[in-house]
């Protein structure tokens, strides 16, 4: 099995921010045109399989909207 790290965001807890965007060292967030249920822009993974886990953007979030999940893949 491979091990991924994946960015997970909980699109209703997003408030549009931008925070994580601009921590994020290798440019894998983006803003949405979407908007949640509260009418926010929320942010999403441009590029999920490059993601390092150095936790930066789950830190910055003020809503704790983000977390870094390790999925297992059958290779």
């Amino acid at each position: 099995m491979k091990n991924h790290l994946r960015v997970s965001i909980d699109r209703e807890r997003c408030k549009g921010c931008e925070l994580c965007i601009s921590v994020c060292s290798r440019h894998l967030l983006i803003m949405t045109t979407a908007l949640n249920r509260k009418g926010y822009h929320v942010s999403e993974t441009a590029h999920a399989e490059e993601c390092l886990g150095c936790l930066k953007c789950a830190r910055m979030c003020p809503e704790a909207a983000i977390e870094i999940l390790n999925v297992h893949e059958k290779a």
